[in-house]
């Protein structure tokens, strides 16, 4: 099965916000069965729930991540993943200096949308920047939904 992969830092807020956007896409468009969604962080800390204004934010558009627990990001991960999507320039490079061998799969996910931006962290922001951060992932995710499909393989 084609795996889509997220990365952010912690595992916390915006990977697991992209992972639950991008899976509702799917389903809107009938292609949940043909996907493997995840993510991962560069730093995380294993087994630990989504920040709480994060799991409210998505829960107000419709999407439970309640359920995530955190995954520091493994080499399994990489080699399984068809398609790497960070949340940052930084991201991409460290996993492309880690796993040069990978580095065709790594994008960050503003390059879906033609687009050359870093989603920043919202970790200890008040909600609205919790709110404005999942709009943004939600659009680049609507706007490079297509290039998305392409590159994982579609």
């Amino acid at each position: 099965m084609k795996t889509v992969l997220f990365v952010c830092s912690g595992n916390i807020c915006r990977s697991p916000m992209a992972e639950g956007l991008l899976r509702r896409r799917l389903a809107a468009d009938g292609r949940d069965g043909e996907f493997r969604v995840r993510s991962a962080g560069t730093w995380a800390m294993e087994g630990a729930p989504a920040n709480a204004s994060a799991v409210r934010v998505m829960a107000e558009r419709g999407v439970n991540i309640g359920g995530h627990r955190t995954h520091e990001l493994t080499a399994e991960d990489v080699e399984s993943a068809t398609l790497i999507l960070t949340m940052t320039e930084v991201h991409a490079q460290a996993l492309r200096r880690k796993w040069p061998q990978h580095s065709r799969k790594v994008y960050r996910l503003s390059e879906m949308a033609g687009q050359q931006l870093d989603v920043e962290d919202p970790y200890g922001a008040p909600l609205d920047v919790y709110r404005a951060c999942a709009d943004e992932i939600e659009a680049l995710i609507e706007e490079g939904y297509e290039r998305i499909l392409e590159l994982a393989g579609v």
